[in-house]
């Protein structure tokens, strides 16, 4: 009869080199700071995109109207990504002030 052998962690079998490689975060985590910036850049991004579709729009020479309208949706949206993300920054900052040690 066959013998059953007990179950081993999947790791022991892994290659040396498999094993750190999980261990280390090649990426480091960006900061509220860099997240901020790069959601104020789009919603300066956006905005920008609605005044160059609007000028288009007004001089003639956009052929589909609906791109302003999608320009404006988008920076509508980033817009309010923006002050949800700043709000919720106040809110945390608001929380750790009430802490008391």
């Amino acid at each position: 009869m066959n013998s059953i052998s007990k179950i081993a962690p999947i790791w022991s079998t892994m290659p040396s080199g498999a094993r750190t490689a999980e261990v280390q975060d090649p990426t480091p985590a960006a900061s509220f700071t860099d997240i901020f910036r790069s959601y104020m850049q789009q919603a300066q991004d956006a905005q920008a995109e609605v005044e160059r579709t609007d000028y288009l729009l007004t001089t003639g020479q956009l052929e589909n109207p609906a791109v302003s309208s999608i320009a404006i949706a988008n920076a509508e949206l980033s817009v309010s990504m923006l002050a949800n993300l700043r709000t919720k920054a106040l809110e945390a900052y608001s929380e750790i002030m009430r802490i008391s040690l």
